[in-house]
This record gives C-alpha cells, structure tokens and sequence, in this order.
C-alpha cells in the first residue's frame, strides 16, 4: 500500500478516537540518535540489559555498568527531541491525546512539550538510593563518577541504548563506584530494570486512564516487553480499537486492528496535514 493510503488510514484512526491513549517505545527516540535493542523481527540485536538481581547482588556488575554510563552519559544527555516527540506533544496541545505513556527513559517526550506523560520505567537522569530512597541528580552522580575514576582509561566502541556504552577494555577491577551520601546504599539509576518490579501506583494511573480513553495507539514498540504489552491486552479485553506503527513485527499483531509496518516519522509530515485540514473550519 502506498505511503499516502497508510498515512490517510492512520489520520482517519486519529481523527475517528479523540481521546487516544499512546505507547511509546524505543522506536520514537532513534531519530534523535538513541539507538533500540530489538531488529525488525523483534529479537535483540544488542547484547541483553543488566538484570535487576546482578545489579544489585554483584559489585563487578555494578562497576561495569557505572563505567559503561560514565562513558555513554555524555552523549545521552545532549539527545534532543525529534520530529516524532514534536508531533505527540502538539497532539497533546490539540487535545487528542488523553495519556502517553512512554517505555523509554530518556525524558524527550517532556522535552518536546507534552506534559500528559508516565515514563513506565522511570528516567535515566535521576538516582535512587535502594537503602534509604533518596533521589539526586545523575549529572551530580557524573562529576563523582570523574572524580573517583580520573585515571580510568577506556575507548567507546558503540553508544548503547539507556545512556552507556559498550567499551573497548572491559577490564573494570579498579573502577569506583559512589555510595550514598545520606547512608552508605548502593546507588542505582531510577529506572525498572529488566526483573524488576514497575511501581504498582505508576502501572494503576495508567491503566485508569487507559479506561478513560476510547482507542490505544502504539509507535516504534515492538511490545516484546509484557510491561508494553499489557495495554494491548487489556485494550483488546475492554473493546478498545488498536493501531500499530512499527517498522516491524509486534507482540500483538494479532491484537491489532490497524498496523502500519513504517517508520512514525515518515508519516507525519502527511499525517499534520490531513489532520490540519480536519481541524480548520
């Protein structure tokens, strides 16, 4: 089917559920140069994140991971917001959009403008202290990080999703990690690793507004992760039309009524004007 004919599919989905809920993955914050974890047929294409478990229970996990983010953080944090992020958050501003609800970590939804937004696995530019629960700031963590590992020499081979980097030496004995200030505790990013738990009052807002809304739009997820998959289930449970943009396959094709196997911003220039067009008088 022709770019346009999809594009026209997608505007009338839109323009037929003014009160879309949108589940957003990695897929949307590639065109600002974070790269994703799975190809096109879902598989991982990069090596598995940290488990929640290894973090937590060994020390030399936690130092590769903190040399991995020393490496990669200052690249992440210079991402700025692509044409994808910009178009949800005038949606927003259009009032089509009733909650984003976004797999990602990387804060670029609230930086493009939409403030109706759950990060469902938390943000990458905060810390939490697993001890006592005090939350800072992860560039403070990063001048520690320097201060503590001036000598450490590593080259970065590739940018990893996430904020790190996979390194060229991995030889990572002598790196030092910071605890705590407050009480000593192991200090971790604030986000849901892989095996851990996303807070149940996170997950129950979302899926309150879920019933609020009156369709569910997925973009640029493959929905592999049950976290991200849940909301197709329950959409479909609840009778609640579903449309799909992804370049490839999702764990829900068969839970999908519209799927557009594209890329979200190769729509959107298309998409604003037929959209436009609906909005003038």
């Amino acid at each position: 089917m022709p770019l346009h004919a999809r594009t026209e599919e997608l505007a009338g989905f839109v323009d037929a559920h003014p009160r879309l809920f949108v589940l957003t993955g990695a897929g949307i914050s590639t065109g600002s140069g974070i790269p994703d974890y799975r190809d096109e047929n879902g598989d991982w294409k990069r090596p598995a994140p940290v488990q929640y478990r290894d973090f937590v229970g060994r020390h030399a996990i936690r130092q590769r991971y903190w040399a991995r983010s020393l490496a990669g953080w200052p690249w992440f944090r210079r991402a700025r917001p692509n044409l994808c992020h910009r178009a949800l958050a005038h949606w927003e501003a259009a009032g089509r959009i009733v909650q984003l609800v976004t797999q990602n970590v990387d804060r670029l939804h609230q930086d493009a403008g939409s403030r109706k937004v759950i990060d469902l696995h938390g943000r990458l530019d905060r810390i939490v202290c697993l001890n006592c629960g005090a939350k800072s700031d992860r560039a403070a963590l990063q001048q520690q990080l320097l201060a503590k590992n001036a000598d450490f020499a590593s080259t970065v081979v590739e940018i990893a999703p996430d904020g790190d980097a996979y390194l060229e030496d991995e030889d990572i004995d002598g790196f030092e990690v910071p605890d705590c200030a407050h009480c000593g505790g192991i200090l971790k990013p604030d986000v849901v690793f892989f095996g851990e738990t996303i807070p149940r009052l996170r997950v129950d807002r979302s899926l309150r507004m879920l019933d609020e809304s009156d369709a569910l739009l997925v973009i640029g997820s493959s929905l592999m992760v049950y976290s991200g998959f849940r909301y197709c289930r329950l959409a479909a449970e609840r009778g609640l039309p579903i449309a799909a943009v992804n370049p490839g396959r999702t764990r829900a094709d068969d839970l999908i009524g519209l799927k557009l196997t594209e890329r979200f911003e190769n729509l959107i220039p298309g998409l604003e004007a037929i959209l436009s067009s609906q909005d003038t008088p």
